[in-house]
């Protein structure tokens, strides 16, 4: 591998492509009543902020929002794998009857997503789940598809893409690496 880099999403296109998702939550859910947003640690809680404040610029309201960690209901942890240190998930609200928009940064296999499902049913049975992502890069291996797409990005199973973050979290470019 040659570890190519190309830009796929610089910081302005990060921004159109959450302010876009903001408006597909809101047309889809009707507005905001009973919206919680919950991102997957750590990019996708990053990026969940962004959405909320989108939201909050176009309703003038707030979204709660909270963040899970996923690391002990991955499937893929055995001894053999490097040991993932256990983050804080916090989810200062009920999903009793919410409709929870849960966001990532990048969607491939579907096993974090589903391992982020597993996660939030601790924390009370929310009336809906809705994925929202920045990439679906496809690949899926399990039966699981984004709501609300920033971007789709074919690529092979020896590429990745990474969101890039700055210093106080916010995404200032999406790449991908050959």
């Amino acid at each position: 591998m040659s570890n190519e880099q190309t830009v796929l999403m610089d910081g302005a296109g990060i921004k159109r492509a959450l302010t876009r998702i903001a408006h597909e939550i809101l047309e889809k859910n009707k507005g905001v009543e009973d919206i919680v947003l919950i991102g997957i640690r750590s990019g996708g809680a990053f990026l969940s902020d962004g959405i909320a404040e989108q939201i909050s610029n176009i309703e003038g309201g707030t979204v709660p929002v909270g963040a899970v960690d996923i690391t002990l209901y991955r499937d893929d942890c055995s001894g053999s794998l490097p040991h993932h240190p256990v983050g804080k998930t916090e989810i200062p609200f009920s999903l009793e009857a919410k409709k929870v928009i849960l966001v990532d940064d990048v969607l491939y296999t579907g096993r974090t997503i589903r391992a982020a499902m597993d996660a939030m049913m601790d924390f009370g049975r929310p009336k809906s789940i809705q994925l929202a992502v920045l990439i679906d890069r496809g690949h899926r291996e399990l039966p699981i598809r984004a709501d609300f797409v920033g971007r789709n990005v074919p690529t092979s199973q020896k590429e990745n893409v990474q969101v890039v973050f700055d210093s106080a979290n916010k995404p200032i470019e999406v790449l991908l690496e050959k």
